[in-house]
């Protein structure tokens, strides 16, 4: 028996040495601690021993047991430390190498446009409302003063969802709506996208972006309208641009002026961009037709007021000298990465 366990002591240190894993230690373990193990098999074997003999073998057994599990935990410690040191060497940092450029995104110059414009009207007083892009028949023509055979009601021109819905065309829906909602006094501007179906050109988009404004009170007049488009401009392109007040019609504006500004790209001496015109419309304004006041239940004898639609890709492209409005939707990043 002492033979046994001692053969058993100095096989079990051997192995332990070439362990080279804690699940190869582990499993050494089981087959030499473990109830079915070596030492447990030996320890069976007692019962055949002489009485006398019992008590110092018992005890020789539990000095090789002691032994043996020493010197498992030593090895145990040495393999966590092997993998701990493995792990700080893979997790170590070069504190002098040059850190990782990460670019950061910015808004899109239509954005930082609008909220320039944003800023420039809430400093005047005016209010930010939202409208809804699919809109009905009647607040996109009807209550606007758009007559039934206006062109702008045909299907080549607007886009039709049902014979009722279509995807709007402009802005000036929102004022319908909050005419019906509100009281006057009111001063707000509706900023969104609209549609149209125009041919893509440097200046043409089906798809662009209008800000409508609406100032409806007792006095409003003419000269409260060309203060704030006047004041507006100042704000936006600086004192010594160009602009010029020239009339039109607008079937809910009467009367009705059209904004223009110097052209960019030309500096008013005529382009592709401009078409030669060496101007460049910027919006379309006017006095709030009395019938459309009617329709939304505020009195034209008691009140008056102005809406302006300001095109705000247009805007962009005068405030950046940008030469085509296909740059703003194309997303190529060359282009808005100097904006950022």
């Amino acid at each position: 028996m002492e033979d046994k366990l001692e053969q058993l002591r100095l096989q079990t240190m051997q192995r332990l040495e070439n362990v080279s894993g804690k699940k190869e230690l582990e499993e050494l373990r089981v087959e030499v601690l473990g109830k079915k193990g070596s030492l447990t098999a030996l320890l069976r074997g007692m019962g055949s021993l002489p009485a006398e003999e019992r008590p110092r073998v018992g005890q020789l057994v539990n000095k090789v047991r002691k032994q043996i599990e020493q010197r498992f935990d030593e090895i145990e410690t040495q393999l966590d430390g092997i993998i701990r040191q493995k792990r700080l060497e893979s997790e170590t940092l070069d504190i002098t190498m040059p850190g990782k450029k990460h670019e950061i995104g910015s808004l899109h110059p239509n954005n930082q446009v609008l909220e320039e414009l944003i800023d420039i009207f809430l400093s005047m007083g005016f209010d930010v409302v939202d409208g809804f892009e699919v809109e009905s028949e009647y607040y996109n023509f009807e209550a606007l003063n758009v007559s039934s055979d206006h062109p702008a009601r045909d299907e080549q021109d607007t886009f039709y969802i049902t014979d009722n819905l279509l995807l709007r065309t402009q802005t000036s829906t929102a004022q319908i709506r909050t005419m019906e909602q509100t009281k006057p006094p009111i001063r707000i501007i509706s900023p969104g996208r609209v549609y149209r179906s125009d041919e893509v050109d440097a200046t043409h988009s089906p798809v662009f972006h209008q800000v409508e404004g609406l100032v409806v009170d007792k006095g409003i007049t003419m000269c409260d309208l060309k203060g704030v488009l006047q004041q507006f401009v100042r704000e936006m392109y600086g004192p010594d641009l160009n602009i010029r007040f020239r009339p039109s019609f607008f079937p809910f504006t009467e009367p009705s002026v059209e904004v223009d500004v110097s052209c960019s790209e030309c500096a008013g001496k005529g382009c592709r961009v401009c078409k030669g015109v060496g101007w460049i419309e910027i919006l379309g304004a006017g006095m709030v037709h009395p019938k459309v006041l009617s329709t939304c239940g505020i009195n034209p004898d008691e009140y008056t007021g102005f809406a302006f639609g300001v095109g705000l890709d247009r805007l962009t492209m005068t405030r950046h000298k940008i030469n085509d409005i296909r740059l703003l939707f194309e997303n190529d990043l060359r282009f808005l990465k100097q904006f950022g």
